[in-house]
């Protein structure tokens, strides 16, 4: 826990952005089956609306990147929090799949700026040797706007996507204000040319942030259509992920502490191992309570490479000069990728040869890291500054 009040304040203040951000990423889960059937998705075509918003992300990781290097990661935030509660009640108004999408893509980009410059500024004020834990209270705030998300999708089943999500809109404006009365910190000017001093841990960290967005990218576009064919509602379905994402936030300032600790690895192993096995399980799981049970450890097991893989990544930037706010945009892209190829990809292959088979292959993606992590990290690696 950081000492200083003003710290503690402001810490308190991006996880509220960071909650609002992903709490309007995860609230289609639910309401997914209804846009499929609303508009006559198929799976691979539910895929894409929910592989979208991380099409945003993509597109400006780089930009937002920038803007938090060269404006200062306040204006980054500022930027993102405005523009992702505006585009929270376009979705809310969207009557074709057309306006839908591009007010989820409107979201991803929000998200972007967001992120880049929370990460850069909670880590900027970080005490030494605390960099895993101010990172993990943060992933913390990220799950627990993913447990709300959910909630809020279902509620939108009962009382009406249009007013459900105008209102929380309009109380992503208000976080915008409360940002804009924040003081930032000072600007870390770079040319974008800087990311050639980019080394293979540096890299390795970046995976770490993708790969656990191919996994939940697969997960949450098969897992609610499974769920629904079952006869489960959009309100069952929304409590499953609420329980997930419960479980989930309790873990990652955990798992940030025990890095600060024990070094990266050794967490990060861990999560291969158990989503080598999570994985294999979701392939032949077919009764719906065993598929619900599989997804909460999934959250745990999937979710557990975020707090390691970011803290890698900020560790890595400093040690070869690489400005904050650029790292983390990039790292804005890595996990992009991952959730705009992971939903589309993984509910075609479902579509053409069954569920069991995406499930497989994810499994043998975290293999194949398992056996080349060492490539990456050393045993002792700590994420302290240099």
């Amino acid at each position: 826990m950081v000492a200083s009040k003003p710290v503690s304040r402001l810490v308190l203040i991006l996880s509220a952005v960071i909650v609002v951000d992903t709490m309007f990423y995860t609230a289609l889960a639910p309401l997914l089956p209804h846009f499929a059937s609303e508009y006559g998705l198929s799976k691979g075509g539910a895929g894409v609306l929910s592989g979208i918003y991380a099409a945003g992300v993509l597109v400006a990781s780089i930009p937002s990147g920038i803007a938090a290097s060269r404006l200062g990661a306040k204006w980054a935030v500022l930027l993102g929090t405005a523009l992702t509660a505006g585009a929270s009640l376009a979705f809310g108004l969207a009557t074709d799949i057309w306006a839908l999408s591009l007010a989820r893509f409107a979201q991803g980009v929000g998200s972007a700026c967001s992120w880049a410059g929370a990460l850069a500024w909670v880590v900027a004020v970080a005490a030494p040797g605390r960099r895993g834990t101010v990172i993990g209270t943060t992933m913390g705030a990220a799950v627990f706007g993913s447990l709300l998300g959910p909630a809020l999708g279902a509620l939108a089943t009962l009382t009406g996507v249009r007013a459900t999500f105008i209102g929380v809109g309009a109380a992503g404006f208000a976080l915008a204000a409360l940002v804009a009365g924040m003081a930032g910190v000072p600007a870390q000017p770079q040319p974008l040319s800087a990311l050639r001093r980019a080394d293979a841990r540096l890299i390795g960290g970046l995976w770490l942030v993708s790969l656990p967005a191919l996994l939940f990218g697969v997960l949450d576009v098969l897992v609610p259509l499974k769920l629904h064919g079952q006869g489960w509602s959009g309100v069952a379905i929304g409590a499953l992920f609420f329980a997930t994402a419960t479980l989930e936030m309790g873990l990652n300032p955990l798992i940030g502490r025990f890095t600060d600790r024990r070094g990266f690895l050794l967490p990060i192993r861990l999560a291969l191992i158990a989503s080598i096995a999570i994985s294999l399980a979701l392939a032949w799981a077919d009764a719906a309570a065993l598929v619900a049970a599989l997804t909460i450890l999934a959250g745990i097991g999937y979710g557990a490479f975020f707090t390691p893989g970011m803290a890698l990544v900020s560790v890595s930037a400093e040690r070869r000069g690489i400005a904050l706010g650029i790292a983390f945009g990039v790292m804005n892209g890595a996990w992009a990728v991952g959730n705009a190829v992971a939903p589309a990809a993984g509910g075609a292959i479902a579509q053409a040869a069954g569920d069991s088979l995406p499930y497989l292959l994810l499994a043998g993606i975290c293999l194949v890291t398992l056996a080349v992590a060492r490539t990456y990290l050393q045993p002792g690696s700590r994420p302290r500054s240099s």
